[in-house]
């Protein structure tokens, strides 16, 4: 298919910018209504929750609606508790429903499986307007007329303007033929009838000006043997319907926009036809090629928001909640995937996002699935929490390891934890030394510190601070410092020999406040046992 695409977004000029913001003014605040509509057919995937989110960011600004509406017209593909997953999914990364599914709302109801009488009569519509036709071709018709195209030497091998004529259907048929065919109960499907020359255009927010001609559109499906309307059918009928103001999709809509196109024109609704934007697709973090399930699985990050298990094979994959990253983070890192604010800030709260997003800021180009940058914004998120927030990730992983830890303790903890940490369960994986004291040691340190002079500093060590009433950071260090001066040994010698007695690790948080935390007693006997397990090295 041949699109007539702009520049990208850098090159935009003042006047296009001037012409996406008339598009917007031409709108009211209360007319502005968005929908997200996945397919119930596995969990929700990280580009769906991108696609949901800038749905929601620009009704949040325009206080307009959000619609969740379920496109389930596809039962062969129906998996059961997709929709539920759905929406669980935008329920913990913050986006909420303000009509649909889940809360009704005055266009019920809200799955397409549920509306087939309302396309059975607009599909009506287009067969007496001749817009649209009966097809009674079998699977052996249309593939004998694929092959003959492909033996012809055509590169398109599509039911079209070209080949409908040659083909089953109430077009080559005669009225009594047709009807015949229908009081029988011959399998048929609804084709649209697509115009043979001319060009179909429409302006996309992102993309500017795409024009296909309509030789490379073929007569779609509109109403499939089953009875059930297709996805072209039932989305055009129900954003008319719902007044849906702006279509904010993926880019892989993009090859269908003309025919939405022409099925607006064709019921006579150009003039409430949605402004459509198509985001740009999601790429490998290393930017070849679009982001599948099997790379993520492949390079150890998940792809989808909440854990799923694949009813069918009861395959478990991981989600983003499961892997310690929290839905605000996650949601900062999903709105820089495509779109800039246009000034140098990263760290963006959901109102904030609302705020800024626009979507003539959203480029072209796939954007990169970076799960570095994604860390980094869990990072900077579990930064700014207070101790006493980060204490309950703590506390509820130690109730699963069944053990006992007070507040004030793992308060403590995740005090100097925390700007070492990059997930929720950081504060247990990375902290266990403070709950099991070390039954090995980090080797490379071992073959490197461990010394006649760590051993003469340690045994010192160990035996002055069983002698003081309780141990603080503070006295830790004046000990130390204290110990090596007697012996004339640099404390800067033997600290990671200290730390991975202590902890086992070559590297982790404030050794000294680890110490206070442990206390006097834990500290002499994790040094003893160090000192009778490594004596012989």
């Amino acid at each position: 298919m041949h699109l007539s695409l702009p520049q990208p977004i850098t090159g935009r000029s003042s006047f296009e910018f001037l012409t996406f913001a008339s598009l917007f003014l031409s709108f009211k605040m209360k007319d502005v209504r968005v929908r997200f509509a996945p397919s119930p057919t596995g969990a929700l995937h990280i580009g769906g929750v991108r696609t949901a989110l800038y749905n929601y960011l620009l009704a949040k600004q325009f206080k307009g609606t959000l619609i969740l509406r379920i496109e389930d017209t596809d039962q062969t593909r129906f998996v059961p508790g997709a929709e539920e997953y759905i929406t669980q999914s935008l329920a913990w990364v913050g986006i909420q429903i303000d009509e649909g599914v889940t809360v009704g709302g005055p266009h019920e109801p809200y799955r397409q499986s549920e509306r087939k009488s309302i396309y059975n009569e607009y599909v009506q519509k287009l067969l007496d307007s001749g817009h649209a036709y009966y097809a009674f071709d079998t699977e052996e018709e249309l593939e004998a007329m694929r092959d003959r195209l492909k033996n012809a030497g055509s590169s398109n091998q599509q039911y079209s303007a070209t080949t409908r004529m040659i083909m089953n259907n109430s077009l080559t048929l005669s009225e009594a033929e047709t009807k015949k065919n229908l009081e029988e109960g011959v399998n048929y499907v609804v084709r649209l009838k697509v115009p043979d020359d001319e060009e179909v255009s429409l302006q996309d927010l992102i993309r500017g000006e795409v024009t296909v001609h309509s030789s490379q559109i073929d007569d779609k499906v509109l109403i499939k043997s089953d009875g059930m309307p297709t996805y072209h059918l039932a989305n055009v009928v129900d954003d008319y319907l719902m007044k849906i103001s702006h279509v904010i999709r993926g880019e892989e809509w993009l090859p269908s926009a003309p025919l939405h196109v022409l099925l607006y024109r064709f019921f006579g609704w150009e003039n409430d036809m949605p402004r459509f934007a198509h985001l740009p697709l999601l790429l490998k973090p290393d930017g070849n090629g679009k982001l599948s399930k099997r790379d993520a699985d492949k390079m150890g990050f998940p792809i989808f928001p909440l854990n799923w298990t694949d009813p069918k094979t009861e395959e478990l994959a991981k989600g983003f909640r499961e892997s310690g990253y929290l839905p605000e983070a996650l949601i900062n890192f999903l709105a820089f995937l495509g779109w800039n604010p246009g000034t140098t800030q990263e760290i963006f709260s959901m109102d904030e996002l609302a705020q800024a997003f626009s979507l003539e800021r959203i480029g072209k180009a796939g954007a990169r699935f970076d799960i570095q940058k994604a860390q980094w914004f869990n990072q900077q998120y579990l930064k700014a929490k207070s101790d006493e927030m980060l204490t309950e990730y703590l506390l509820n992983s130690l109730r699963q390891e069944n053990i006992t830890c007070s507040t004030e303790k793992a308060l403590k903890i995740c005090s100097i934890m925390k700007e070492r940490v990059t997930f929720t369960q950081d504060f247990w994986e990375h902290g266990k030394f403070f709950f099991h004291a070390p039954t090995s040691y980090d080797e490379q340190v071992i073959a490197k510190k461990w010394n006649e002079d760590a051993v003469k500093v340690l045994t010192m060590f160990s035996q002055e601070i069983i002698k003081t009433p309780t141990l603080s950071a503070n006295l830790a260090k004046e000990l130390l410092e204290s110990v090596t001066a007697k012996l004339g040994i640099g404390t800067g010698k033997i600290l990671q020999a200290l730390r991975v007695t202590i902890t086992g690790n070559a590297s982790g948080p404030d050794l000294m406040m680890t110490m206070e935390i442990l206390g006097k007693e834990e500290v002499a006997n994790r040094i003893k046992h160090a000192l009778q397990t490594l004596k012989t090295v």
